[in-house]
């Protein structure tokens, strides 16, 4: 509870010190806007509740992509960081080539995705999972590589196999950093998927935003930033509700 607590007065100071801007229109004068372009917290608070169907519609959309493009992420990556580790020559001749694909900007890739895979949700899944694939990857084989020399020679004295040794010793000490890529992961995967809908969709929170922008609905387009807001951190806390409860030598 005190860890909430701290958090819980620093937003609460920031919400209040928004309202007050917002109410008095000190922000849009200073901007030159019109105050219908700056909501303020309760008129955001007005339109989650007015639109909380339309808002739950689209967020189970972009919450399904999200969790099934990492899930891709997820197998693709460790079993890619798992065969950089035991192979020093596909290592050295491919993690270059991994560490270069990072320069590459998505915004150009998410229009050749759609061309390949049209207007469903394939290009939203491959969009997220290429986003959250480095991270999981880096961390994970980072973490194998991180093992105690003496305790693979002690395992290696015992006699043990490849195997043995990699799923008692490499695997458990990879773990932690696993789960440090996947947490990762979960803060750019709801970022790639609104950018895969903004690109081309007609459903999504992406898509919303998007259209409310066009609308000049802003109020309805910060109520849907505050629950792809609250979907990342609710994904992150599971994660690391996980982590603990998996990883409870740590």
């Amino acid at each position: 509870m005190k860890a909430w607590l701290l958090p819980g007065l620093v937003i609460a100071a920031l919400l209040s010190a928004w309202q007050i801007a917002a109410s008095t229109g000190v922000v849009a004068e200073a901007l030159s806007l019109e105050p219908f372009l700056i909501p303020s917290p309760a008129e955001i608070a007005e339109s989650l509740w007015e639109n909380r169907s339309l808002l739950a519609e689209n967020a189970w959309v972009t919450l399904r992509e999200v969790v099934l493009g990492i899930a891709c992420a997820l197998v693709a990556g460790l079993g890619f960081a798992v065969l950089l580790h035991l192979s020093e020559t596909l290592r050295r001749a491919t993690y270059p080539l991994l560490v270069g694909t990072q320069a590459i900007p998505t915004i150009i890739v998410a229009p050749i995705l759609i061309v390949w895979f049209g207007y469903g949700i394939g290009p939203k899944l491959a969009i997220v999972a290429l986003i959250c694939f480095f991270p999981i990857t880096v961390n994970a084989l980072d973490g194998l590589r991180s093992v105690n020399p003496d305790a693979i020679k002690l395992m290696r004295t015992l006699d043990a196999s490849r195997w043995q040794i990699f799923h008692r010793v490499e695997a458990p000490s990879a773990l932690p950093y696993a789960f440090s890529g996947v947490k990762i992961a979960v803060a750019v995967a709801v970022i790639a998927a609104v950018f895969g809908e903004w690109v081309a969709a007609d459903s999504g929170l992406g898509w919303l935003i998007r259209l409310d922008t066009s609308q000049l609905e802003t109020a309805r387009a910060f109520a849907a930033s505050a629950v792809l807001a609250a979907i990342s951190v609710a994904l992150f806390g599971l994660l690391a509700l996980a982590e603990r409860r998996v990883v409870t030598w740590r």
